[in-house]
């Protein structure tokens, strides 16, 4: 039997009593992971970083310094969260009630950010709930994600618009002489396109 890898915890990280912590994971310096989370296998949460409340992430996940993951997001397994992300939760926020009374938690419904597996969130990108970003896509640095994101899209900008196809190596893909038909170049992998989203070819 393979003996299970430690999970480590530095000194200045806030990690509630709550939160199950998946076997091999890091949480470094300053990182605050709140009650209820559950964290799969081998990720890894940078300095600074948020965790809220329940939020779930699957195994080999990397959450960078200073990104913000508000309850309740979703994280697949393999994402990849860069520094000073943030995941909101709140549709439509305001501090106060139309009666000027301050909101409380009873007030409102969070709303989570869904990622699939094997997607990447660029550093200082904004995933505004409730969105679901598709597996093995590709949100780049600074873009704000109003609406969903198909699988192994390449979105880009204010507000985040495709545009391109990326493999599950993250390079972006290369169209063939086929139509319709695209491939990585750092796999070989072939990807089949059919009304806005994509599909790897069967081996």
């Amino acid at each position: 039997m393979t003996a299970e890898l430690p999970v480590r915890i530095v000194d200045t990280a806030d990690v509630a009593d709550g939160a199950s912590i998946g076997a091999g994971s890091s949480i470094w310096h300053l990182a605050q992971v709140r009650e209820g989370v559950q964290m799969g296998e081998n990720c890894i949460v940078g300095r600074g970083a948020y965790i809220g409340t329940g939020v779930v992430m699957g195994d080999n996940c990397k959450v960078q310094n200073y990104a913000l993951v508000y309850e309740p997001a979703k994280l697949g397994n393999g994402v990849f969260i860069g520094p000073a992300v943030v995941l909101t939760n709140d549709t439509y926020p305001r501090a106060i009630n139309p009666d000027g009374t301050i909101k409380s938690a009873h007030d409102w419904e969070p709303v989570g950010v869904r990622i699939e597996q094997g997607a990447s969130i660029g550093a200082r990108a904004t995933c505004v709930a409730p969105v679901t970003i598709g597996a093995w896509a590709t949100v780049a640095a600074g873009a704000v994600v109003v609406k969903d994101v198909p699988a192994h899209a390449l979105v880009v900008g204010v507000p985040a618009k495709r545009i391109g196809w990326v493999g599950k190596a993250g390079t972006p893909l290369q169209p063939t002489n086929e139509e319709n038909v695209w491939v990585c170049p750092t796999t070989g992998a072939r990807y089949v396109e059919s009304n806005e989203t994509l599909q790897e070819e069967s081996a």
